[in-house]
């Protein structure tokens, strides 16, 4: 079968397009089927914790206390309505990043290669594809070169299939191997896609660590829960309480014990993490791997347009007769050459030849000249130009071979002659005395300066058989050896920096020759004395052996790697306990990108295969961004221990009273009751833990290597409980107590109503000013609050102010605090409560002072 079944054609007139887009409409899928917005609604009402305080408020009303199960009611409804208007916004925020990173599609119009969005394709419009792009419209194709084309997508067979002329393929799948071009046969619903879109909507993935650990979470504070509400009540019989009054308490606890506000504090702080990622130019495509991200170890980066531009340029050409020099004026085709006239001739014949083999090419877009299609291909074409070479007859091309990451070359058949282009050392052994050591001297040079490097060959004849390059010693003669620069990104040298103090391990795996992949990685830090630089070819095949030779931290590179070495390095690296971060670009990527822990593809020059196979997308492919992305992950993973923290603190202050009745058969009288409860989860819980939710990354936060222990651990558990929720207990019990003996009353005895209105009045407000003060404290693990400062979280100021008001509310609008059970505490009430903020503050500070001494120790 000839793998040029047909000759390429115009396409459409831009004005033809116009015109049928406007008639047929964008080339978009109906938007699928949502969940309806009621089931939301009622998955939000129905979850454990809400089914718990539902049975809590049946409870409350069974003992004849209706405004207690109202208020329960009250509380899962506005909790419910809250966590309903989190996920939906999440939900929504995610569509719009998605909108970020629209598909992009190269077509002919008017003759020339351009690259439209995808929603732009109308009907008979011609499309270009090459490996790793996604089909966006159903096609008929016009010319084959040994494609292959993954259908798996709709027909959930994984082996790809290989479409011959005139057969179609189908929107939705991905070209995996291969070139062709094809006309647009049905766009939008009108597909075949469109006709089982059901069939393609996203499986559910299992869920994520960050899931499995909060569900863990989520269980045993029920179970605590039930188990101490039920003793409570059990403990309220045996003193002679009534029924209802022996409810009372057991709800009480249950409700003191619940965070209500968890889960939906959780979605917001990970949704939130992911929308600063995107405005640091790093797409979520998940958004549990937010977490995920900042427990990243290792990275394994590509070099080219990662730790570069990717804005390749020629600047050098060696041929047998002389070499030729280009300044650097990047894709504007008028920059001059500089040589001996005879190696200029030599230089635009090879040039002549290599742009065959391409598709890239430099267009002008209003006042500047850009890359449409591969930055090398594109350099090629500006060689071209700037050499005056005309532009190739496509319909002289009668073969051709596409590039594959195992053979390094493409090659055509250009009447009847074979032009072959690729890595030197992959062409070189096949040319007439392997180019001679001028050629081999010239490779070597350029590449110890930093240039990628690429061989230009020909041959007499069609070296093209049955779509395959039929190679053998002395086939071919070399006809120039090119040079491309592409520069370092400016950024990188910091950005390897902070990645060197969070204690990440980096390593540049790329299918460069070693020499240029060295040069640049230590001209940005990457690679520091005694770093490794090998080969993939010479990796061991032990896993074992291979993760224990590249896990240093004097920096790697390994050149020349298959996506057979990268599956390889992701999976050596994470048996050895690492977090691996892999980047790809290419469509072979996509194993190792799914290996990895986070897979990192790049979105301004990766394909779509290897895009669809991550979790982070790199919106303009700077390894910064992949800093970016650590640093943010971090710090939603602190978000969320510290929100835990602060709720747990909380439910220690809440349960102490009903404890300190309990232990005490009724001797000291019940400081606050349920109501009350239920107004500190409102007023003191919800809207600081949401505000610490969102807290913007410390400083500090890449100081060090990433903590790997569960989300709940020994030490947040003594800090919760043993130091924040204590000091909170035993200061809001210690100003209960004085302020029911300031009114005359002595252990045992039964104080006034009025006594107790007041010291109740007391405790809720100490408890709800130490929790304004915990707030404060929970913004860092590490630092005190003084050294954090009171004012860099806005957001948590505003959530403190709106307590400052409940608080006033609950105790001084008389209709609330009748119902609640609570005064207006007296002005010794009042210096208590403040004192108590203080004193939070303080222990806290002590606290994480002899920390970090013993630490130091």
């Amino acid at each position: 079968m000839p793998s040029v079944q047909a000759p390429i054609v115009r396409g459409l007139s831009a004005a033809d397009a116009a015109r049928r887009l406007v008639a047929d409409g964008p080339n978009e899928l109906p938007a699928p089927r949502r969940t309806p917005t009621w089931k939301i609604l009622a998955g939000q009402l129905t979850h454990l914790f809400a089914l718990m305080l539902w049975v809590a408020a049946a409870l409350a009303l069974a003992a004849g206390l209706a405004p207690l199960a109202v208020a329960i009611v009250v509380i899962i409804v506005l909790n419910g309505l809250f966590s309903f208007a989190q996920e939906y916004r999440a939900d929504r925020a995610a569509e719009r990043l998605r909108d970020l990173l629209p598909a992009r599609t190269q077509v002919i119009r008017d003759g020339q290669v351009t690259t439209v969005d995808a929603t732009q394709l109308v009907r008979d419009d011609l499309v270009v594809l090459s490996a790793g792009d996604r089909i966006s419209a159903d096609l008929r194709l016009v010319t084959v070169h040994a494609l292959g084309v993954d259908e798996s997508m709709l027909t959930g067979e994984s082996v790809p299939v290989r479409p011959s002329y005139g057969q179609q393929v189908f929107a939705g799948t991905f070209v995996v191997q291969g070139e062709a071009d094809a006309v647009v046969t049905a766009v939008a619903g009108n597909t075949r896609l469109a006709g089982i879109q059901s069939l393609t909507e996203s499986a559910d993935r299992p869920p994520s660590p960050l899931t499995v650990e909060l569900h863990r979470l989520i269980r045993v504070i029920a179970v605590i829960a039930v188990a101490v509400g039920v003793s409570l009540t059990a403990v309220s019989l045996v003193l002679g309480l009534s029924v209802s009054h022996a409810l009372l308490f057991g709800v009480g606890v249950m409700v003191a014990l619940v965070p209500e506000g968890l889960l939906p504090t959780v979605t917001l702080s990970l949704a939130r993490g992911a929308q600063r990622m995107a405005h640091g130019n790093a797409l979520v495509r998940r958004l549990d791997a937010v977490e995920t991200l900042g427990a990243t170890t290792y990275v394994c980066t590509d070099k080219t347009g990662t730790l570069t531009m990717n804005q390749m340029e020629v600047l050098e050409v060696w041929t047998p007769r002389g070499s030729v020099a280009m300044e650097s004026h990047g894709y504007d085709p008028q920059g001059p050459a500089e040589g001996d006239p005879a190696a200029i001739q030599a230089a635009a014949r090879a040039a002549a030849a290599a742009i065959a083999c391409i598709r890239g090419r430099a267009a002008r877009a209003k006042d500047r000249w850009v890359a449409e299609g591969d930055p090398m291909e594109v350099a090629v074409d500006v060689l071209a130009r700037r050499l005056g070479v005309p532009p190739v007859d496509r319909a002289t091309i009668t073969h051709r071979v596409t590039f594959t990451s195992e053979t390094r070359y493409s090659a055509v058949v250009v009447d009847g002659n074979t032009v072959v282009i690729g890595a030197p050392d992959a062409l070189m052994p096949y040319c007439r005395t392997n180019g001679g050591p001028d050629a081999t001297a010239a490779v070597d040079s350029l590449a110890r300066r930093g240039r990628r490097v690429l061989a230009v060959t020909q041959a007499s004849g069609v070296l093209v058989h049955d779509g395959q390059l039929k190679l053998s010693a002395d086939a071919l003669e070399l006809m120039a050896v090119v040079g491309l620069e592409d520069p370092p990104r400016t950024d990188v040298h910091a950005a390897l920096a902070a990645c060197r103090q969070a204690g990440v391990r980096i390593a540049v795996v790329t299918g460069d020759h070693a020499a240029t992949a060295e040069v640049i990685a230590r001209e940005v830090g990457l690679l520091r004395s005694g770093g490794l630089v090998v080969n993939g070819s010479d990796l061991p095949d032990d896993d074992e052996r291979l993760g224990e030779l590249l896990d240093r931290d004097d920096g790697v590179v390994v050149a020349r790697v298959t996506p057979q070495d990268k599956l390889r390095i992701a999976r050596a690296l994470r048996k050895r306990g690492h977090v691996v971060a892999m980047t790809g670009d290419g469509v072979n990527d996509a194993p190792a990108l799914r290996e990895a822990d986070v897979g990192v593809a790049m979105g301004a020059s990766g394909s779509d295969v290897a895009r669809a196979s991550a979790d982070l997308v790199l919106l303009d492919d700077h390894f910064a961004s992949i800093v970016t992305a650590i640093r943010l992950g971090r710090a939603t993973f602190s978000n969320v221990r510290r929100f835990l923290t602060y709720h747990l603190a909380d439910n220690v202050a809440e349960l102490a009273p009903f404890v300190a009745w309990a232990l005490t058969g009724s001797s000291i009288p019940l400081a606050i009751g349920v109501l009350q409860v239920l107004a500190l989860d409102i007023g003191t819980d919800v809207l600081p833990a949401l505000a610490l939710g969102v807290e913007r990354p410390g400083p500090n936060v890449l100081d060090g290597p990433a903590r790997h222990h569960r989300l709940v651990d020994r030490g947040l558990v003594v800090r919760a409980f043993g130091v924040l929720g204590l000091t909170e207990a035993v200061v809001a019990m210690t100003a209960f107590v004085l302020i029911l003996s300031g009114h005359g009353w002595h252990f045992g005895a039964e104080p006034s109503a009025a006594a107790l209105a007041v010291a109740s009045g007391t405790t809720f407000a100490v408890i709800a000013l130490m929790q304004m003060a915990n707030a404060l404290a929970c913004r860092s693990e590490r630092s005190t609050v003084f050294k954090v400062g009171f004012t860099t979280n806005r957001t948590l100021l505003l959530a403190l102010a709106i307590e400052l008001v409940l608080l006033a509310v609950f105790l001084g609008v008389p209709p609330v605090a009748d119902l609640l059970g609570g005064g207006w505490p007296s002005f010794q009430g009042w210096l208590y409560a403040c004192a108590g903020a203080i004193v939070l503050l303080l222990v806290d500070t002590m606290s994480k002072v002899l920390r970090r001494a013993r630490g130091a120790g």
